[in-house]
């Protein structure tokens, strides 16, 4: 069948776009620099059309709130009201685990505007909230970075692989959609500042990691299951070393 995926040339896209042509679909990797572009609304009508599947993965180029908020807003909702009319079957969207648990960070507020948006759409629908990814070890680690020392929260962190998102992501698409929620997870829990410890010692950082109740991610406070999930998810095979002696060494 005919899948298209927004954002389809970023991190996950691409290998979610690999898996799915390796099982005989015909995948269209769609992004502004293809010509579609969800905001302005070019070309969706075109790309859309005999799409069984849209998987959603596109992303705010701007973090700051009121623009990631409209970015969100109106790609979502253009990208629903495309899909409607092509008479797609099937809305998968990638989220995060912990939207509704953080109202303080204007990123995952448009992410739960987003979901609503996909809620009441009208299109049959598969939201994957994942938990963050290894690859981002790196930028939390930066933005608790204070010269030569890191102050990060003391909250739960259970990261995943990307290869394992583009898994859950591959099997969601080729389900029934399941008008709800399903959360992936990657295989080990640690507090965040332990895992970006961790992730230091393993690139021979030697910046010093100071556990701090009180610091911010991204601007919020953590609890302890703020970013992380005890309701069954399902869970990655990739861990944190295998990860990383996969990853090419600079």
């Amino acid at each position: 069948m005919k899948i298209v995926i927004i954002g389809g040339t970023g991190l996950i896209g691409s290998k979610t776009a690999e898996r799915l042509r390796k099982r005989g679909h015909a995948v269209i990797a769609a992004s502004p620099n293809t010509g579609v572009n969800t905001i302005t609304g070019e070309g969706l009508a075109a790309v859309l059309t005999g799409a069984e599947v849209v998987i959603d993965l596109a992303n705010s180029p701007s973090f700051e709130d009121k623009a990631v908020l409209e970015f969100f807003q109106t790609s979502g909702r253009n990208l629903i009201a495309a899909e409607k009319a092509a008479g797609v079957k099937h809305h998968v969207a990638l989220s995060i685990i912990g939207t509704d648990r953080l109202p303080d960070s204007g990123y995952l507020r448009a992410k739960v505007a987003q979901e609503k948006i996909i809620r009441e759409g009208g299109i049959p629908y598969t939201i994957v909230r994942s938990t963050q990814f290894f690859e981002f070890l790196g930028g939390i680690a930066k933005e608790g970075t204070i010269g030569d020392t890191m102050r990060l929260s003391t909250g739960y962190l259970q990261p995943i692989a990307s290869d394992d998102v583009a898994d859950f992501v591959t099997d969601a698409a080729l389900a029934a959609p399941v008008n709800g929620i399903v959360e992936i997870s990657g295989p080990e829990r640690l507090r965040l500042c332990d895992f970006v410890a961790r992730y230091l010692k393993a690139i021979g950082d030697t910046r010093t990691v100071i556990a701090d109740p009180e610091a911010r991610y991204f601007g919020t406070r953590l609890q302890d299951g703020s970013l992380v999930s005890d309701d069954h998810p399902r869970i990655g095979r990739v861990g944190f070393d295998q990860w990383f002696a996969a990853q090419p060494k600079k």
